[in-house]
């Protein structure tokens, strides 16, 4: 009988001991050790808003470079395009012990408090499309030279209006990092004095919202009635102001650039209304920040200068000085017109 006991009272002790183990396995911290389902690490990304066919891209290229990295990959984005609801956000991926969050920032200098509390905490923050200041990030993942953007915009839009006339911007939200980046390069443009009758009259802010755009690009129609030319560097004010022009018939009188999806311009490249704009691919940009992710967790990567960053398919990448931090630069902005507009136009 005592033996019968003993036996009884060990196999309890070892269940109870393999219990233990199984309830701590998938525990981890969040420095790379963290896991989610199935043991996986969790790679969080979160966008500027909802709603947005560009955001909707670049968190479809994260989200397959991730996966094909073998972890779990967490979308989030909020409703409005506010620094505040991103804070949110980043306190419920802290709380989720997440290894790494990527963002692109509603705010450079906002976000910082929370993001040096996600690093605090162990997790590898970088951002992306729209940096975080250098304190708020290990690495930003760029889509292209924002001087190169910023100029070709400018050359663009003046080849168009024939070289004179009034010319507008209409930009997403007046702190978004790229966005006011690129604006600074188009005003330096400008400086040339080959741009002597070329006249920047505003910058309109649509909040990357498509109701706003339209209002703003109407609002622009009605103060400047000489207007010539709109730049809208992001992918819902051009297709609202794209949509603008072709109600109100303005083809060939107002002419329109700037940063677009192909198959959201695809109509009004087809029709004239723009006669050609620029992009990149947003896919790749959340791809490369994927594995860009990948390698501050793992110790691959630290996020200094000099550092090469294997990213899939789209090759090896160089970590750059960027002020005061650094970043990875994805390429050249690319022109999309009526000779290959009818081509890409499927593709994203």
């Amino acid at each position: 009988m005592k033996k019968v006991l003993s036996i009884i009272v060990a196999t309890v002790m070892l269940m109870t001991l393999i219990a233990a183990c199984s309830n701590n396995s998938g525990e981890g911290s969040s420095n790379g050790e963290g896991e989610g389902a199935g043991g996986k690490q969790k790679y969080a990304i979160i966008f500027k808003n909802t709603g947005n066919p560009y955001g909707e891209k670049e968190m479809d290229g994260y989200k397959k470079a991730i996966e094909e990295l073998g972890y779990e990959a967490i979308l989030k984005a909020p409703d409005q395009p506010t620094a505040e609801a991103q804070i949110t956000m980043i306190d419920e991926l802290i709380s989720q012990k997440v290894n790494s969050i990527a963002i692109v920032g509603n705010d450079p200098d906002a976000l910082q408090p929370a993001l040096e509390k996600a690093m605090k905490a162990g997790i590898k923050v970088l951002s992306l499309d729209s940096a975080v200041n250098a304190k708020s990030r290990l690495v930003h993942v760029n889509q292209a030279d924002p001087e190169r953007i910023g100029r070709t915009l400018i050359q663009g839009v003046v080849e168009m209006i024939g070289g004179s006339g009034e010319i507008a911007i209409l930009s997403a939200t007046s702190q978004a990092t790229n966005q006011n980046t690129w604006i600074e390069w188009m005003k330096k443009e400008l400086e040339d004095p080959k741009y002597a009758d070329v006249k920047l009259v505003k910058v309109a802010y649509g909040d990357d919202l498509r109701d706003k755009s339209v209002s703003e690009t109407e609002a622009l129609l009605k103060s400047y009635p000489n207007l010539k030319g709109i730049i809208a560097p992001t992918t819902v004010g051009i297709a609202a102001a794209g949509k603008v022009l072709t109600d109100k018939g303005l083809k060939g009188k107002v002419q329109l650039t700037g940063l677009g999806l192909p198959s959201e311009m695809a109509e009004y490249i087809e029709t004239g209304i723009c006669q050609w704009m620029y992009l990149w691919n947003p896919i790749d940009v959340g791809y490369l920040a994927g594995y860009a992710a990948d390698g501050l967790v793992n110790g691959k990567i630290t996020g200094k200068v000099g550092e090469k960053v294997s990213a899939g398919t789209l090759g090896e990448k160089e970590i750059v000085q960027d002020g005061d931090g650094t970043q990875i630069m994805l390429g050249d902005p690319f022109k999309f017109d009526a000779s290959n507009i009818a081509e890409w136009k499927t593709v994203y």
